[in-house]
């Protein structure tokens, strides 16, 4: 019989599966494995190709006898069903350790597509409607056969044979292998790895100086006599503080992006094609295109390799498995705040079952949310798990948050002490007093104080630093990443820009909005215009010319939001990009009449509009709520 989704499953030693829709989604009901493939209901399963690079070909395995479909067939490396209530990726990680006795981190797996199976054998008794989510496994030689320890009641011996020997076996449907429509949209498993390992590296070339072409390299320039001695000494430690910034961002876009980052650096100069890949991932941070709408311009073909002797038995005279530190093609939308196998559905779910603080730290700018299976399935292979995570299991779902504070402790802990010494250093009241605050907020997980002192910062030495905007967390919007803008205030230009803020209200009052949704108490938001001097974190792609922060919706309810323009990023956005434009555009008549002062004003005027208009909604039912917050059964 069925079971609720959150029920237990009866006792028994019969697997069960989650039952889907015929578009994937979950219906809360799982059932037998027996009763799923009578009955032709849709579930999922994980399909795992490892493939090596030296000599070009994909593992296969023959399924055992006893198998109840395709036995004794060539088939899939490793494959297996998705138990109700498991993921994805730990799935298909499981299913690689006991098959074949090969025990890799979630860092291996490339997620390549999703593919929809629907088929009918055993005449007519086994229905079989499955979503695969196919991984790869990129290995740079094969593995010994005698590595491999086989679960002998699923695989009965494993092969290596070239991918293109593979898809015409498969194509010309020799009945020694499992059937597939190679012509279908299984293919892609083909087509992928050509374009990767028989690709022109001329066109390469070209493409990736055609892409570093379409950014203009500039020398800022900013005025430090204004500052005191004592901020100047502060600014070093600042600037080490920012470095670390840095590195947690990287961290925050994927998790083996920090690895690909260092293996590109180390290997700029092997060639003229791996120095332009570093050039440009220098510029946009991560293996995703900012101004292509983030196509990948690297492929795991261009990662690091591990080596990870402990991943299979051990073989005389063999070094071990050696792996290509794997990320997607498709850029991830819930970049490293989420696991990459979960969906808006399950983190709904989820959600629905949290009491009212729980649910705060789920939608927090300041956590991550990661799988209890995943940290079990760690500390079951490797003995154990990572330390500075602590959490409670508060429901049956597989999701936790964790706080910054904990995730990224050992960058925070330095970059703390760094921003305390600069706070010691700072000769301004108000710098010192938001320097101690954000460090303390760095150890505490609570950003509201420091978020306060920056509003009110006033003094020559500008510092932006912390987890501010969520752009990153394309799947809701939720989770803040880090970012340090480190500058020199423009007294002149501040001062000129002061009515601008000074008048959100007036502006309040006449966006097109019928009265109902203008608020009457806009508070006046103070501009700073600074010079940049140094900046680090979610500053990829084309560089921020200006922001408007916090984007804490208790303190814009209660202080407003504060913005800061840089200038000289500005100017050289004029220089570079607008003035080219305009030459081409406007008429040499009018050509005098395009100046920065309008260009800046402008921007000015954009960020004033982040903080006017409804910042608070009512829903439906009554409740109150914000943008960012609303559910997405409400849109």
């Amino acid at each position: 019989m069925p079971v609720a989704e959150g029920d237990a499953p009866p006792t028994t030693q019969e697997e069960y599966f989650d039952v889907l829709t015929k578009t994937g989604q979950k219906t809360g009901i799982s059932k037998p494995r027996g009763d799923v493939h009578r009955d032709g209901d849709y579930h999922r399963a994980v399909h795992v190709w490892i493939f090596a690079e030296s000599t070009q070909e994909l593992l296969i395995q023959r399924r055992a006898d006893c198998k109840d479909s395709w036995a004794g067939l060539w088939d899939i490396s490793s494959a297996g069903h998705i138990s109700a209530g498991d993921s994805s990726l730990i799935t298909a990680r499981r299913e690689l350790q006991e098959e074949l006795g090969i025990v890799l981190p979630k860092d291996a797996f490339e997620m390549l597509f999703v593919f929809l199976q629907e088929c009918v054998t055993n005449d007519g008794k086994f229905i079989n409607n499955e979503f695969n989510d196919v991984y790869l496994v990129t290995t740079v030689d094969p593995i010994p056969l005698e590595a491999f320890t086989l679960q002998e009641t699923e695989v009965s011996a494993v092969k290596y044979i070239s991918y293109e020997d593979y898809r015409s076996l498969l194509a010309e449907e020799d009945p020694k292998y499992v059937p597939c429509d190679v012509n279908g949209q299984y293919g892609q498993l083909f087509d992928i790895i050509a374009r990767r390992y028989k690709g022109n590296t001329i066109d390469r070339n070209l493409s990736l100086q055609k892409q570093l072409k379409r950014y203009a390299p500039v020398s800022l320039s900013a005025e430090l006599t204004g500052l005191t001695e004592a901020d100047r000494e502060a600014l070093v430690f600042l600037i080490m503080a920012a470095a670390i910034v840095d590195q947690i961002f990287y961290l925050q876009v994927w998790y083996s992006n920090p690895v690909l980052r260092e293996w590109l650096k180390e290997h700029a100069d092997a060639s003229q094609l791996d120095k332009l890949k570093w050039m440009y991932y220098v510029i946009d941070k991560s293996p995703w295109s900012s101004l292509d709408e983030n196509e990948a311009f690297l492929t795991t073909a261009d990662s690091a390799i591990k080596l990870l002797p402990e991943a299979t038995r051990p073989v005389t005279g063999w070094k071990g498995l050696e792996y290509k530190v794997a990320f997607p093609v498709l850029k991830p939308p819930g970049a490293n705040f989420y696991p990459p196998d979960m969906d808006k559905v399950e983190f709904e779910l989820w959600k629905k079952s949290l009491t009212e603080d729980q649910k705060q730290a789920a939608t927090s700018f300041f956590t991550v949310i990661k799988r209890q299976s995943e940290s079990s399935l760690d500390s079951s292979l490797y003995g154990s798990t990572d330390g500075s995570i602590k959490h409670s299991v508060t429901s049956t779902h597989d999701l936790y948050s964790v706080p910054f504070s904990q995730e990224y402790n050992a960058f925070l802990t330095q970059a703390a002490d760094l921003v305390h010494k600069a706070g010691d250093l700072a000769s301004s009241p108000s710098l010192k007093r938001f320097f101690h605050s954000k460090a303390d907020a760095f150890l505490s997980n609570d950003y509201y104080d420091s978020d306060i002192a920056w509003m009110e910062l006033d003094s020559k030495l500008d510092v932006t630093i912390g987890p501010y905007e969520t752009y990153e967390d394309a799947l809701f919007g939720y989770k803040a990443t880090f970012e340090a803008f480190i500058g020199v205030r423009d007294d002149k230009a501040t001062a000129q820009v002061k009515l601008f803020g000074d008048n959100l209200q007036v502006l309040e009052q006449n966006l097109p909005l019928d009265n109902v949704y203008k608020s009457r108490d806009v508070i006046s938001a103070p501009i700073r215009v600074i010079d940049l001097i140094y900046n680090a974190g979610d500053v990829k792609g084309p560089q921020t010319a200006a922001f408007n922060l916090p984007n804490d919706e208790r303190i814009v309810k209660d202080r407003g939001t504060s913005m800061v323009m840089l200038k000289n990023i500005s100017e050289a956005r004029f220089k570079h990009i607008l003035q080219p434009i305009a030459d081409v555009c406007i008429t040499k008549e009018q050509q005098e009449l395009v100046d920065f002062e309008s260009f800046f004003t402008h921007t000015i005027c954009h960020e004033c509009c982040h903080g006017i208009g409804p910042h608070s909604i009512t829903l439906p039912d009554g409740r109150k709520s914000t943008v960012r917050l609303i559910e997405p059964k409400h849109i």
